[in-house]
C-alpha cells in the first residue's frame, strides 16, 4: 500500500478547472493530489523572428514555482537568477504542446503558456503539460469565436504522467515522497491517439531493461487515458465536439505525425 493508500496503477485525485482566471484567453487550474499548477494561455498577434513571413504560428511556455510552493522557501526567479530546472521544464512543456498544434491554422500568432506551481508534491511538470493543454484549447476556442481562425488549430489531445520504480514496485503518478525514493523515474508525454511525444527516464541506481520500459509505458498510457478523460470533462461537450472533429481532419490529412 502506498503512503496515500493508492493502488500501484492508480492516479492521485485529479481536478481540472477551466476558465480559472478572468483575463487570459485560456486558463486552467489542475490539481493532482497535493500538487497544484495554474496554467494560462495568452494570445499575441506576432511571432518570433524565425517564424515571420511563413504564415504559421508558434506556441511557447514558461514555468515557475512560487517561492513557498514547497516546504522550504525558494528564491524567486529573475532575469539575473535563472533556474536551470525551470528552464528545462518550460522547454519540455513547449515541445510537448507544439506536437499537437496545427501552426498553419493559427496564422502568424503566438500563444504563451505560463505555468505557475502553487503547491508542489511531485509531478509538477507532468501536471503543467496536462493543464496547459486545457488552457491552450480554450484559447483556440476563443479565437474561433472571435473569427480569428477558420478551424481549430489542434491535431490531438495531450497529457503527461510520471511512472517510477519504488522499492521494486512499478508505480503510477509519483508523489514527492515516492519520487525521492525511486530507483527509476520516468516522465511520459503522450497524445490522445496513444503516440509517444516525449520520454524522460533516469535510473537513479543501476539500470532497467527494455521489458521494464515497455511495462512502464503501458502503465503511463493507462494513466494518460484517464487524464485525457478529465480534460474532456473540463472542456465541456461543445469544445470536445470541435476538438474531435479537428482530430479527424488532421488524421485524414496526415497531419498527426
Amino acid at each position: 500500500m502506498r503512503p496515500d493508500g493508492r493502488e500501484a496503477g492508480e492516479l492521485r485525485p485529479v481536478q481540472i478547472i477551466r476558465s480559472y482566471l478572468k483575463y487570459p484567453e485560456g486558463s486552467a487550474l489542475i490539481t493532482m493530489g497535493d500538487t497544484m499548477v495554474l496554467c494560462t494561455a495568452t494570445l499575441e498577434e506576432n511571432v518570433p523572428p524565425f517564424r515571420k513571413g511563413c504564415g504559421e504560428g508558434w506556441v511557447t511556455a514558461e514555468y515557475a514555482m512560487l517561492p513557498r510552493s514547497t516546504e522550504v522557501r525558494s528564491a524567486r526567479e529573475s532575469r539575473s537568477r535563472v533556474n536551470a530546472r525551470n528552464l528545462e521544464i518550460q522547454r519540455l512543456i513547449g515541445r510537448s504542446l507544439r506536437s499537437v498544434v496545427d501552426f498553419a491554422a493559427m496564422g502568424e500568432r503566438t500563444i504563451w503558456l505560463d505555468c505557475d506551481v502553487i503547491q508542489a508534491d511531485g509531478g509538477t511538470r507532468t501536471a503543467a503539460v496536462t493543464g496547459s493543454f486545457v488552457a491552450l484549447a480554450e484559447a483556440f476556442l476563443r479565437m474561433i469565436e472571435q473569427g480569428l481562425v477558420e478551424r481549430l488549430p489542434l491535431k490531438d489531445y495531450l497529457a503527461a504522467v510520471s511512472v517510477g520504480l519504488v522499492n521494486g514496485e512499478s508505480l503510477l503518478d509519483l508523489s514527492y515522497q515516492e519520487d525521492a525514493a525511486a530507483s527509476v523515474d520516468l516522465n511520459v508525454v503522450m497524445n490522445g491517439s496513444g503516440g509517444i511525444v516525449e520520454i524522460q527516464g533516469t535510473a537513479e541506481r543501476g539500470s532497467f531493461s527494455r521489458e521494464q520500459l515497455h511495462h512502464w509505458l503501458d502503465l503511463a498510457a493507462g494513466g494518460i487515458e484517464q487524464l485525457i478523460a478529465k480534460q474532456r470533462q473540463a472542456l465541456g461537450e461543445e469544445a470536445v465536439r470541435l476538438i474531435d472533429r479537428a482530430r479527424e481532419e488532421a488524421a485524414s490529412w496526415g497531419r498527426n505525425g
